[in-house]
């Protein structure tokens, strides 16, 4: 028979199919399939774990590019972010410990008296200052980050205070030795009571507790050896001038043998641009007013925006890869059904020769050995999904990873799962129902 008059013969086995077909049909494949129970479920389980991983792997993927757009947005999207970098012939240089010199580089107060003054659209200036040190609570200690800043960051930056305040621009002016402490070292330093009103020491210098952050989130800078990038430390606030007063603007680093201090007026500085529009432009404008006036490459600019963008684009192309895997191996489940139908057919010559020998129609027999794949795809789908939304869990409860199961990624998998078992299904049911009679039942 030619491939027209197949089609014609599919067509005709739905157009003449009534309610009453349709049950014998289904009550017929569900025995049929009930007889040969292992053969049928080895046969479901390719379907089965491509319609999981579709599922899974979507929503391990989700969760991913969750956590890192969730991430990129807390540093604010209509931010501009600038860090001090060691340039690396200076870094050559102080790797050889050979002499004592006073390395100078970073951004600096005339830098963004420079930026406020040209660019338009700049609206807030976050400055900051980084310095190592341990903190310490009588005998307990942690090796943490001081960061000198201004009264605005938790506004500018996101990261709300969860206990206490945050400093004012009178702690500021008046130089007070305030903290706010890390979520990361408020445990370790008073596992047992509450910091709040207590006393840390770092080095010689007293600070009491006026707050405690809500735990922040991590962003790699684009350089993930720059030395300014330290977000790997938990974070001890403290008022930017009273940083400037304790610590100065020279930072003092003694090695084995030899002595090392860095000159830095500010490790970092936060630009917040008016309109979300204007920030890639005002970015541009900086870059080029820090190339102006810096011989060498000191510093680093990072844009949130760009990186969330980048993050999408990272989303969408994870996405089609995962569902090209999983596409692959719904694609095996596909062919495991078909080879399985075909040895079904060639099985039950005999069988189709009786039935058209009693009156059955070539439609009915197609109808039989579809509904036969149809149903062997649509539990394999049905049990994919099951365990597919299963899975996420697991590895949010196993691993600690975030990950959210999409409303069509189930939906669309027990579709496709579905047409597979249509499109694999068509060929085996045509060829049995193109069967001669009178051969079949000659068929031993």
């Amino acid at each position: 028979m030619s491939e027209g008059n197949s089609i014609q013969s599919l067509g005709d086995a739905f157009r003449g199919l009534s309610f009453v077909r349709l049950k014998r049909a289904v009550r017929l494949g569900v025995r049929s399939l009930w007889l040969h129970r292992l053969r049928s479920l080895l046969t479901m389980l390719g379907i089965v774990f491509g319609v999981c991983s579709v599922i899974a792997m979507l929503a391990i993927g989700e969760g991913a590019s969750f956590e890192a757009q969730e991430q990129i947005k807390n540093l604010g999207s209509q931010n501009i972010i600038l860090r001090s970098v060691k340039p690396p012939e200076e870094q050559k240089a102080s790797d050889k410990g050979s002499q004592s010199y006073v390395l100078q580089y970073g951004i600096t107060y005339t830098d963004i008296k420079r930026i406020r003054a040209t660019i338009p659209g700049v609206t807030v200036v976050l400055p900051a200052r980084n310095i190592r040190d341990y903190v310490w609570n009588i005998s307990r200690r942690m090796d943490c980050e001081l960061f000198g800043t201004v009264p605005w960051y938790p506004e500018m930056r996101n990261h709300r205070v969860a206990e206490g305040r945050f400093f004012t621009d009178n702690d500021m002016d008046q130089r007070k030795s305030v903290c706010v402490l890390g979520a990361e070292i408020a445990p370790v330093l008073f596992p047992i009571e509450s910091p709040l009103g207590k006393h840390v020491r770092v080095g010689g210098n007293y600070y009491q507790v006026i707050g405690i952050m809500e735990p922040r989130t991590v962003v790699a800078a684009k350089d993930p050896g720059a030395e300014a990038n330290k977000s790997a430390l938990p974070r001890m606030y403290i008022p930017l001038e009273t940083a400037r007063l304790r610590y100065g603007e020279v930072l003092m680093r003694r090695r084995q043998g030899s002595f090392e201090a860095e000159r830095v007026q500010l490790h970092e500085v936060t630009i917040k641009v008016a309109a979300l529009e204007n920030v890639i432009g005002v970015a541009e404008a900086i870059k080029e007013v820090l190339e102006r006036n810096h011989k060498k490459k000191d510093y680093m600019i990072d844009i949130p925006l760009e990186m969330l963008r980048q993050a999408e684009r990272t989303k969408q192309i994870f996405n089609i890869v995962l569902g090209s895997i999983a596409a692959i191996s719904l694609l095996v489940g596909g062919i495991g059904i078909m080879n399985i139908m075909l040895a079904s057919v060639t099985e039950r010559t005999r069988e189709i020769g009786i039935r058209r020998a009693l009156g059955a129609r070539r439609r009915d027999i197609i109808v039989q050995f579809l509904v036969e794949t149809v149903i062997l795809s649509g539990a394999g789908g049905a049990l994919g999904v099951l365990l597919g939304v299963i899975i996420p869990f697991v590895v949010s409860y196993a691993a600690g990873m975030k990950t959210i199961i999409t409303f069509w990624s189930p939906v669309l998998a027990f579709g496709i799962s579905a047409l597979v078992g249509v499109v694999f299904g068509i060929y085996p049911a045509i060829r049995a129902a193109q069967m001669d009679p009178v051969e079949a039942l000659r068929h031993e």
